[in-house]
């Protein structure tokens, strides 16, 4: 019995003893192992910063050809992707209404012709009439002076040449109103005839018919705002993509600016434009506020078609020749540095006063095997380099990125339970 429990504690120390060795061993090749890191190399070469952003495809000028007047298609002319020329007849309207109102607009022109001819010879009729009064007065004034006639027959002679005088006034007044009644007769045959021809619906310009919404024997009515009959894109070769840019990036645009694109369509090509127009209407969706700007898009091929989604990058800087470093080596910092910064150690001379942006650095290692930093000013970035310049600073020079994480160094196993 005392045999079995001097072998039960020889066999708990031996456990104990490899458990404390291994994990001795664990430690001490731990600590004694270097940090490492991981490196990138300043390079020097071109730096292109963009601004990316999705738009559609559109015609530089689409026109949209409707309906001044109502009625029902008679007739289509053109279809979809049909050339036309300005002037051109693309669709009628039933002009069957429009022609009985030119006839009745006519006819009344016509009466009221006729009736101002009857009212001129009204008029010359009341003409002859007062110059007959006239003499009459004239006449037997001349006898009353020779007391021949008494003075009311003259004074009766002078009341019919004044009403004569008043009914042919009367009668020029009636002309001019009939003269009136006439042009406003001629007003609304020459509508009537506008009208007419408004039934014959015609290109504005030389163009292709990208859109018809319209069908033989619908009818179209126009009431505040005309109704959309076609739609004309005026040069096709030529187009623009409008995109929404962020607020936050449409300070870097500029007129003039190269831009490439790419669309669904033609996944492996690359279309050149350049920015025509940066406009300064906001649109806010979400809080999100953004701007639309107009990249130019030549189509000599015609193989762009409207409302096709492209994808801009707008070129907003170029720099040649110049020292840049992967963004990764920016944004390394060591951990004593991390540490202190996370623990808020600052000077007591420095408490109080208004932080300053602290400057950008490199980090590289030093001759003690540990981090040493590098000032340097920033430039351009195209997402995944930095333009960079600062003293001591070189082509080739290995710039920490990172750390390499430790190999898990494996401990002694236990016995297999099987």
């Amino acid at each position: 019995m005392r045999g079995m429990k001097r072998r039960a504690f020889l066999f708990a120390g031996a456990i104990i003893l490899i458990a404390l060795g291994a994990g001795g061993y664990g430690y001490f090749s731990a600590n004694g192992q270097k940090t490492a890191y991981k490196f990138a190399k300043v390079e020097k070469g071109d730096l292109t910063a963009s601004v990316a952003a999705a738009g559609t495809l559109s015609p530089v000028s689409a026109v949209q050809v409707g309906s001044q007047i109502s009625g029902q298609i008679k007739e289509i002319l053109v279809d979809f992707n049909s050339p036309v020329k300005a002037g051109q007849l693309v669709a009628r309207i039933d002009p069957e209404t429009y022609q009985y109102k030119l006839r009745q607009a006519e006819a009344d022109l016509e009466a009221t012709r006729s009736a101002v001819n009857v009212q001129h010879a009204q008029r010359y009729q009341a003409q002859v009439n007062l110059a007959d009064a006239r003499r009459d007065y004239e006449r037997k004034d001349a006898l009353l002076q020779k007391h021949f006639i008494s003075s009311a027959d003259r004074d009766k002679a002078l009341t019919v040449f004044e009403a004569a005088g008043a009914q042919l006034k009367l009668m020029e007044a009636q002309v001019k109103n009939s003269e009136s009644v006439v042009a406003q007769r001629e007003a609304q045959v020459a509508q009537a005839r506008v009208d007419l021809g408004r039934t014959e619906i015609r290109s504005p310009v030389n163009g292709v018919v990208v859109k018809r919404s319209i069908e033989p024997g619908q009818t179209v009515a126009a009431s505040l705002q005309a109704p959309e009959l076609f739609i004309i894109a005026r040069d096709l070769a030529d187009m623009q993509v409008e995109t929404s840019i962020d607020e936050a990036d449409v300070g870097r645009l500029q007129v003039g600016q190269k831009a490439t694109f790419t669309v669904d369509a033609f996944p492996n090509r690359h279309f050149q434009g350049e920015v025509r127009q940066v406009r300064k209407a906001a649109t806010v969706v979400s809080n999100v506020v953004t701007y639309t700007v107009i990249v130019s898009a030549a189509n000599p091929d015609m193989t762009l078609l409207p409302g096709m989604t492209a994808n801009v990058r707008i070129q907003t800087a170029q720099r040649d020749g110049i020292l840049k470093v992967d963004n990764a080596a920016l944004r390394f910092k060591p951990e004593a540095a991390a540490e202190k910064v996370s623990r808020g150690d600052t000077p007591a001379a420095e408490r109080g006063k208004p932080r300053a942006k602290p400057p950008s650095r490199l980090w590289v290692v030093g001759t003690d095997g540990k981090p040493q930093p590098i000032e340097v000013q920033t430039g351009i970035t195209d997402g995944s380099s930095t333009e960079v310049n600062g003293n001591g600073l070189t082509e080739g020079m290995a710039v920490i990125v990172g750390y390499v994480a430790p190999a898990k160094s494996g401990g002694l196993g236990g016995p297999r339970m099987f």
